[in-house]
């Protein structure tokens, strides 16, 4: 698999992701859509390992590898589903294109990537910028809408650690078993938090919700995880974060003729300041670099 057709791939996903989200919560609960993917996830992944007969390392580097991925797909998917509750989403995926930002920073200090020239920082201002204008103007969104904004943006900080996390680990493991490893680390994380937590099964599981959580578990976990995990592998931590900055843009679109969203204009204005802080932070010095040129 090449890296730019990993990278596609993971566009296609995740551009559809928060829309499934929405979909795999309804009338079931979000605990239920999360807990039942990520089990079903774990279970596909086996046995994909099973059937290419291929065993799990279980060196030291690799189980921190699973950790890290673990903290990923528990903390920040745990994150985005709660989240998910209050808010369209369109701008789960629009706070999601904050993840470069915050993944370069991340880099930046812990891997040193460049993070902090004039371009990048021109970048971390738009992308904080267009966040205030869409928080500022939650009560647009809805009574609760403050909550789900806190939420993924707490799942944007965890998904951005764990990325960065598994780059310095640098375990030069593939894909899959990254991805196995994790689920399976992940699994019992969510099992123990259905039982505190209280989840109950539903009597019932639409046929939306249950296609949503299939797909999720198919194409939005385990082939989405492979994906992202096969790009961390091969380029920077940052770079790898960059397919937010298309998604959010389709994923605004399919909420709004798939799920009725409706489109407030502050979204767009924040969507575009977002986006405009992502370009300049991954190519802002660049551009400003040929302009003195010139």
């Amino acid at each position: 698999m090449s890296v730019p057709a990993a990278f596609i791939g993971m566009i296609i996903i995740w551009s559809t992701t928060p829309l499934a989200i929405k979909w795999s919560g309804e009338d079931v609960g979000f605990l239920f859509g999360i807990t039942s993917r990520m089990l079903l996830s774990a279970m596909i992944s086996t046995m994909i390992m099973l059937a290419l007969v291929r065993k799990l390392p279980w060196h030291r580097k690799a189980i921190y590898t699973y950790l890290a991925g673990c903290l990923g797909i528990f903390g920040s998917m745990m994150c985005v589903y709660w989240g998910s509750q209050f808010i369209t989403s369109g701008l789960v995926a629009v706070i999601f294109g904050l993840t470069p930002i915050v993944t370069g920073v991340l880099a930046g200090i812990f891997l040193g990537e460049r993070a902090f020239t004039s371009g990048k920082l021109t970048g971390v201002v738009l992308g904080i910028t267009g966040l205030v204008v869409v928080f500022a103007n939650k009560i647009n969104f809805g009574e609760h809408a403050g909550l789900g904004i806190l939420g993924c943006l707490l799942a944007v900080l965890i998904h951005s650690i764990s990325g960065v996390w598994i780059k310095s680990i640098n375990a030069q493991l593939p894909a899959l078993e990254v991805t196995n490893g994790s689920l399976l680390f992940a699994a019992p994380c969510y099992m123990v938090s259905w039982v505190l937590f209280g989840g109950v099964m539903p009597v019932e599981v639409h046929t939306r919700a249950l296609s949503s959580i299939l797909y999720l578990s198919l194409f939005g976990s385990v082939l989405g995880f492979i994906m992202y995990f096969y790009v961390l592998k091969h380029i920077e931590a940052s770079k790898a974060a960059l397919v937010t900055l298309i998604t959010p843009v389709i994923a605004l679109i399919l909420g709004y003729f798939f799920n009725q969203e409706v489109l407030d204009p502050i979204i767009w204005v924040g969507a575009v300041c977002i986006l405009s802080g992502m370009f300049a932070y991954q190519w802002g010095d660049k551009l400003g670099r040929k302009y003195v040129k010139t």
